[in-house]
């Protein structure tokens, strides 16, 4: 079994791309926070464990997510590969993730910090249906939503010094991680700073 790893600042573009891997190579799209949740609803003997950390509003060690990871590999869906969306974050844990599966490719999008601050806080969404438009690139309709009931909306945290403060723990975390991956030879840096097919044709370009 080999797998990806799939990272990107917030903003990136990184969900979609994601949705496009999983659709051509079959591979399920691994979100340790989603396993995370799922694992504490379940009750299972390792999300009881990440539930005692949670609870006390502590980090849950490396090593249970990675027995979370081990849980998950036994699944049917995962028998041929995997991809791993924002996981691991650093080095250690990416050094536990290779004692469980073998990494191929580890995909990461680059776009330029002024750029992710332009996307992220001209974000708008309508309060009434949830639709999500762009002050630049997807302006609201002059006649406004198609629910017919427009409600502007902003996200708290969608501000330009969140966002910095953001990718600045992003660039701090995953800079190690970079040159980690680059030495085992499988980093791949794609400009995500273009169309959104040109990235996903280069994506699945180097995975084949």
């Amino acid at each position: 079994m080999s797998s990806i790893v799939l990272f990107g600042p917030p903003g990136a573009g990184k969900g979609t791309q994601a949705q496009r891997i999983t659709g051509h190579t079959g591979y399920p799209q691994i979100s340790t926070g989603d396993m995370l949740r799922a694992a504490v609803t379940a009750a299972t003997p390792v999300g009881l464990e990440a539930k005692s950390f949670m609870e006390q509003g502590l980090l849950v060690p490396d090593q249970v997510i990675i027995d979370l990871i081990a849980d998950r590999l036994k699944h049917d869906d995962a028998k041929s590969g995997v991809m791993f969306d924002g996981f691991p974050r650093t080095v250690p844990q990416a050094q536990a993730l290779s004692s469980i599966i073998q990494i191929s490719h580890v995909i990461a999008i680059d776009v330029p910090d002024d750029a992710i601050v332009e996307r992220i806080c001209g974000r708008i969404t309508c309060g009434t249906c949830g639709t999500v438009y762009h002050e630049r690139f997807q302006p609201v309709p002059k006649d406004g939503c198609s629910c017919g009931n427009y409600v502007e909306s902003r996200r708290s945290d969608d501000n330009e010094e969140v966002v910095r403060s953001r990718l600045e723990t992003y660039h701090s975390q995953t800079s190690p991680l970079a040159d980690y991956y680059i030495n085992k030879g499988i980093f791949h840096k794609i400009d995500g700073h273009r169309n959104i097919d040109e990235i996903t044709s280069e994506i699945l370009s180097i995975l084949s």
